[in-house]
């Protein structure tokens, strides 16, 4: 699959750039309006979400990091899927007519594995399956990538948060290396949050949502980032949530999403973000990019 050539030359080159540099240097690259981007459930504008198609499509593109969520089924296992039903994105109701609400936690594994999660994306993508968090690991280790881990709604799911943490030790991403530059746990939960934190204080955590600027110290405590809604956030609250310091002793972060088009791309790279979760990362990869270069060249003139 082929998803715009020239983006994804630029892209590869920059990702080959980050994976050189230490992981605070990539946060920002080389300016302050590039913050790093984040392909939401793989790129999902081109691929069905959270598949292994999604993450190549984002590879394709040349985006180091991609976003999933995690959650469990009946007989324990884990796999990647955002709704707590599969009735969105995969064929469910064809092949079990009978089974509705068609939750997640109704279901074993097998019988996810008969379900097509691609057609409804597009007939190319037919046969898609859900993928495990095994299988999705494996894809990102493959492709060099990075990852943005979801626990989502863990209140369904309880003990989620040690469960996840053993398939990841398993599969080699609770190592040093992978712990310091390449993975990333958030929730909606703080509870969710505050349980991986006290399971391992090492992992980098980000919660989501928009706390009032006067609870950020409370979250602080478990979390190193604050991940909100673009459509919550302003220059002022970025600047107070990177006032504190997180839970690893370094600066709180600001990750925000679902950002798809060029301008509020820009608006919140100039807010200050660290990173932007979005489904379209080409797009906003190169809007930032585009106007972080503007910005230097302007400032090279001034300096004349």
């Amino acid at each position: 699959m082929l998803i715009r050539p020239l983006a994804a030359l630029s892209g590869a080159i920059l990702g080959i750039s980050a994976l050189l540099l230490p992981a605070a240097a990539a946060q920002a690259v080389d300016h302050p309006h590039r913050p790093l981007t984040v392909a939401h459930r793989g790129a999902s504008a081109y691929a069905p979400e959270n598949t292994l198609a999604a993450v190549d499509a984002a590879d394709e593109l040349g985006i180091r990091w991609v976003e999933n969520d995690v959650q469990r089924t009946k007989d324990g296992e884990l796999v990647i899927v955002h709704d707590t039903t599969l009735a969105r994105t995969t064929d469910v109701e064809q092949v079990f007519p009978d089974r509705a609400p068609w939750k997640i936690a109704d279901f074993t594994l097998e019988e996810i594995r008969q379900l097509d999660a691609g057609s409804w994306f597009g007939a190319r993508f037919a046969g898609e399956r859900v993928p495990t968090l095994e299988e999705y690991l494996e894809r990102v280790s493959d492709n060099h990538q990075n990852l943005l881990m979801e626990i989502k709604a863990p209140e369904l799911y309880p003990g989620i948060e040690s469960e996840t943490l053993r398939v990841l030790r398993s599969e080699g991403w609770l190592n040093r290396h992978h712990v310091k530059h390449r993975l990333i746990i958030q929730s909606f939960s703080a509870n969710s949050v505050r349980t991986v934190h006290a399971l391992r204080p090492d992992v980098k955590t980000g919660f989501l949502g928009t706390p009032a600027v006067a609870d950020l110290p409370t979250y602080a405590a478990f979390t190193d980032q604050i991940n909100p809604s673009y459509r919550t956030i302003s220059a002022d609250y970025v600047d107070a949530v990177h006032q504190l310091e997180g839970a690893h002793g370094r600066r709180l972060e600001v990750f925000t999403w679902t950002v798809n088009d060029a301008t509020n791309a820009v608006t919140v790279a100039r807010m200050g973000v660290d990173g932007i979760i979005t489904n379209t990362p080409d797009v906003v990869r190169d809007a930032v990019d585009e106007d972080a270069r503007r910005d230097e060249a302007a400032g090279a003139l001034a300096s004349r």
